[in-house]
């Protein structure tokens, strides 16, 4: 891809994180840090990757995107808005009381496929709109990003278990890995390993990136549509907080408000991105 074209994805991946602000605002709790470190990954796909149209929302050939951490929907959130699922106005009244912007996905929001966040969930979920694809013989092909502390729910090893062995060749699982969790330090609080080395033992086809590398994610999400016969999963090391100085690799953003002189802090360094 020429630069033109990645640098037009990093503008969307800043206008994401612009996004996120709007949604959280001041003094009002909102999953920042997984929401910035998914920014750039979230940019890949709604700008780039998937077949998704505004007009026709319910498309049966149009691709899905599942956030199986769906506490970092505030990015997906941002991503509709700029490509015209519902207006942008509408981020400044997420989490409010009749918004169709929840704290986590809901069905009812445009461009929303599945409601998510109870954790572990969003791959079987993905598994089965593969499989009905398949069974449907369309082309189109399904998106779920989970967490790297999502990665100790059972349920997630269950449908690596079941892609593989339906070679849903379709299916490709996103990690965020960006070492936090909502209490501190994944290797601290439950570290499972070599989470590469996990997909590859169970028959997945598997990329490691740096998942704020935009040339790097389109490179893996391009090589993923020419495998056959194999889910793909794509392992993005990112930093929690990407993006916002005071918040990275912190894990004290999980879920947290903003001040005043927070949120103004966060805009001028989103501001300062690509300046």
């Amino acid at each position: 891809m020429d630069n033109n074209k990645i640098n037009e994805l990093k503008q969307k991946a800043k206008l994401i994180r612009e996004g996120i602000l709007d949604c959280i605002g001041v003094d009002k709790k909102g999953h920042l840090g997984g929401s910035m470190s998914s920014a750039d990954l979230v940019a890949a796909l709604y700008f780039y990757k998937m077949r998704i149209n505004p007009n026709t929302p319910h498309d049966p050939d149009r691709d899905r995107f599942i956030f199986s951490k769906g506490h970092s929907v505030l990015a997906q959130y941002a991503a509709l808005a700029e490509l015209g699922f519902f207006p942008k106005s509408e981020l400044k009244h997420t989490k409010e009381l009749g918004s169709i912007l929840q704290g986590h996905p809901e069905i009812r929001t445009p461009g929303v496929e599945a409601n998510t966040g109870s954790l572990g969930q969003g791959l079987s979920i993905g598994i089965g709109m593969a499989l009905a694809a398949k069974l449907d013989r369309r082309d189109s092909r399904v998106y779920v990003i989970v967490g790297d502390g999502e990665l100790c729910e059972g349920q997630i090893w269950e449908a690596v278990t079941c892609a593989n062995f339906y070679k849903l060749d379709n299916l490709v699982a996103i990690v965020d890995k960006n070492r936090f969790q909502a209490s501190g330090n994944i290797k601290e609080r439950y570290d499972i390993g070599d989470i590469k080395a996990k997909f590859d033992v169970y028959g997945w086809k598997t990329w490691e990136i740096d998942g704020h590398n935009m040339s790097e994610i389109v490179d893996a999400l391009d090589q993923a549509e020419l495998v056959k016969e194999s889910p793909c999963s794509i392992i993005a090391n990112t930093v929690k907080g990407k993006g916002v100085s005071f918040a990275e690799n912190n894990f004290s953003f999980h879920n947290n408000s903003l001040t005043k002189e927070q949120y103004e802090q966060a805009r001028k360094d989103i501001a300062s991105i690509m300046a």
